[in-house]
C-alpha cells in the first residue's frame, strides 16, 4: 500500500472516532434519541470563566456610604414607624385595661365561712372508743369532708335544771382529761380544723338559761369560763337559747360577748360567738341577729314542713336585711333529732344540697353526711362500717352500708365546690322560683361561673320555667340526686327545667360578659 493510501485510511480512522464523541439525532444510526451518548464516553463541562467571589464592602465604604442623605432619611423613617407601632400597642393595652370589666373585690371571709361545721354533742355518741383519743383519730375522716370547724359539746358538768351544780370549767370524766383536750386541739389545728366549745349551761333541761331568775348568775359563770377555754386554745364559743337572754338580761350577754370578742387579734385568726335559736320569724331572727352581736346566728328558719314559697321568702328577706356571714343555716339539734330523722332517708341528699348552696354557713350535726337516723335514741351512735369494705351475704345490710357511702359521696362534692367556687362561697343570692314544694334560686358573683340550685321535695314531678335576663337557654348538670334522670355534664333546658319527685339538682353555666 503506498504511503498516500495510509494517509487516506488515517483520516477516515479519525473521522469515525470524532463521529462517536458526538450525540447522535433521531435521524441518524439506529434512530438512537437525541440527547444520549455512547457507552464509555463522559460529557465534561468546562466553565468558561472561573467564578467570582463577592466580599461586600469594606467598612470605609460602608461608612461612606451611611453619611449620604438617602441613607440618613431611611434611617430616620424606620426610627419613627417603630416608635409609632411601639406608642400604639401600649395605647391599645390600656385602652384594653380600660374597656375591661373590673373584678369585684373580695369581701372579707372568716374562718367560720369558709366552709361548713360540724357539731358533735356528745364525743362517746360519735366515736367508738376512748373519748378524746378517739375523736382525735377522727380528723383524718373529718378533714376528708372539708369541715372547716368542729363544734364539741357541751360536755361541762352540771344537773339538769340545777344552776348550783354547774361548773363550766370541768368536763365530764367520760369525755377526758384537759389534757387529752389540749392534744385533741393541736392536732385539729395543724389539719386546718378550728374547735368551737358549746357552753350552753342547762343542755339537759327545760330552759337552756334556767330560770329568769337564774341568769344573771349564770352569766357571771360564763365571763369566768370563757377565758380559762380561751386559754386551752379554743377557737370560738357557742351558746343556745339567745333570744331569752338577750330578751331579758341584755346587759348580762352584752358583758359576756364583749369577754369574746375582746380577745381577737388585729390581722390574725378570730374567735367566732356562734348563737342558737329556735325562732322560725325570719323577722325576728334578723333582728336577734342585729340586737346580739354574735358572728353567726343558727336558726329554725328552714324548719321541716314549710312550704316552698315560705322559704324563699324567708331566705331573701335574711340575705337582703342582714350580711349573710352572719347567717347558719341547719336541720336539726340535740333535742330534735338528726337531718334524716326530720326529712327522711329519701330527702337527705336535696336538703344536703340546700344547705351548702344558701348564702351563709351550713352547719351540720354528726351523721348527717351519712343519713344516720337513730332508732329512738335521743343520741343515736356513729355508724363506721362504711369505712372498711367488707363481703357482707346480707343483701339489706350492704344496700344499707352502700347507701351511707352513696351519701357520704355527694356531701363530699358538695362541700368540695362550696370551699373553691366563688359563687358559692360568697355569691349574690337571686331567687327563680318558688311553690309549695320546689324552689330554684341563683347564685353568682362577679365573672366567676354561675350555679343554679334547683330542689322539689314533693312527691310528685314538677316542670320549673325558670326565666331572668341574666340566664342562657340551657345549663350543665354539676350534681343531682338522681343521676339516672340528670347525669352529670348533661345539658338541660332552663325554659323546661323537668324534676322527678324528691329530686334536686346543681346546674352551672359561665359567665358572659
Amino acid at each position: 500500500m503506498s504511503k498516500d493510501s495510509e494517509a487516506d485510511m488515517k483520516d477516515v480512522e479519525l473521522n469515525e472516532l470524532d463521529l462517536e464523541k458526538q450525540p447522535m439525532t433521531g435521524a441518524e444510526v439506529g434512530g438512537t434519541p437525541p440527547g444520549t451518548e455512547k457507552n464509555g464516553c463522559v460529557k465534561v463541562k468546562v466553565p468558561e470563566e472561573a467564578a467570582v467571589k463577592f466580599t461586600g464592602l469594606s467598612k470605609e465604604e460602608l461608612m461612606k456610604v451611611a453619611g449620604t442623605p438617602g441613607w440618613v432619611r431611611t434611617r430616620w423613617v424606620l426610627l419613627v414607624l417603630f416608635w409609632l407601632g411601639w406608642l400604639g400597642m401600649l395605647a391599645g393595652a390600656i385602652a384594653i385595661i380600660i374597656q375591661a370589666p373590673r373584678c369585684k373585690p373580695i369581701p372579707k371571709m372568716e374562718w367560720w365561712n369558709e366552709g361548713p361545721l360540724y357539731q358533735i354533742w356528745d364525743v362517746d355518741a360519735y366515736v367508738e372508743a376512748d373519748g378524746l383519743k378517739g375523736l382525735e383519730e377522727k380528723l383524718d375522716s373529718l378533714g376528708q369532708l372539708k369541715v372547716k370547724g368542729l363544734v364539741l359539746g357541751p360536755f361541762h358538768t352540771v344537773q339538769a335544771d340545777q344552776p348550783d351544780t354547774l361548773d363550766l370549767k370541768t368536763m365530764t370524766p367520760e369525755i377526758g382529761t384537759e389534757k387529752e383536750f389540749e392534744s385533741f386541739m393541736e392536732r385539729a389545728h395543724k389539719k386546718g380544723i378550728s374547735v368551737v366549745l358549746d357552753l350552753t349551761p342547762n343542755y339537759g333541761g327545760n330552759k337552756p338559761w334556767f330560770n329568769d331568775a337564774d341568769v344573771a348568775r349564770t352569766a357571771e359563770k360564763l365571763k369566768v369560763a370563757i377565758p380559762y377555754w380561751i386559754k386551752m386554745g379554743v377557737d370560738g364559743v357557742q351558746v343556745a337559747g339567745l333570744d331569752h337572754v338577750v330578751d331579758r338580761a341584755s346587759t348580762e350577754w352584752t358583758s359576756v360577748r364583749d369577754i369574746v370578742q375582746a380577745n381577737r387579734t388585729e390581722g390574725g385568726k378570730n374567735r367566732a360567738l356562734i348563737g342558737v335559736t329556735e325562732k322560725t320569724s325570719a323577722i325576728e331572727v334578723a333582728a336577734l341577729l342585729e340586737d346580739s352581736g354574735v358572728d353567726l346566728l343558727l336558726s329554725g328558719v328552714l324548719k321541716s314542713g314549710q312550704a316552698g314559697t315560705v322559704r324563699a321568702q324567708a331566705i331573701q328577706q335574711l340575705y337582703s336585711s342582714q350580711n349573710q356571714t352572719g347567717l347558719g343555716w341547719s336541720m336539726g339539734s340535740r333535742t330534735e333529732g338528726h337531718l334524716a330523722m326530720l326529712v327522711g332517708s329519701k330527702l337527705v341528699r336535696l336538703y344536703q344540697l340546700l344547705l351548702f348552696t344558701l348564702p351563709g354557713t351550713p352547719v351540720f350535726n354528726y351523721g348527717d353526711e351519712i343519713g344516720l337516723e337513730g332508732q329512738g335514741e335521743q343520741l343515736p351512735k356513729m355508724l363506721w362500717d362504711w369505712q372498711v369494705p367488707v363481703e357482707e351475704k346480707n343483701e339489706t345490710v350492704r344496700n344499707e352500708r352502700e347507701q351511707r357511702l352513696s351519701y357520704r359521696s355527694f356531701f363530699r362534692s358538695l362541700s368540695d365546690l362550696r370551699g373553691k367556687e366563688r359563687s358559692l362561697l360568697h355569691g349574690d343570692f337571686l331567687s327563680l322560683y318558688n311553690g309549695t314544694s320546689s324552689l330554684a334560686f341563683l347564685r353568682q358573683w362577679d365573672q366567676s361561673e354561675r350555679y343554679i340550685a334547683a330542689l322539689n321535695w314533693g312527691n310528685v314531678a314538677t316542670t320549673l320555667r325558670l326565666s331572668h335576663p341574666d340566664l342562657p337557654a340551657e345549663a350543665t348538670v354539676q350534681l343531682s340526686t338522681d343521676p339516672d334522670k340528670h347525669a352529670p355534664e348533661s345539658s338541660v333546658s332552663l325554659g323546661q327545667l323537668e324534676l322527678e319527685g324528691q329530686q334536686a339538682v346543681l346546674l352551672r353555666f359561665p359567665f358572659t360578659a
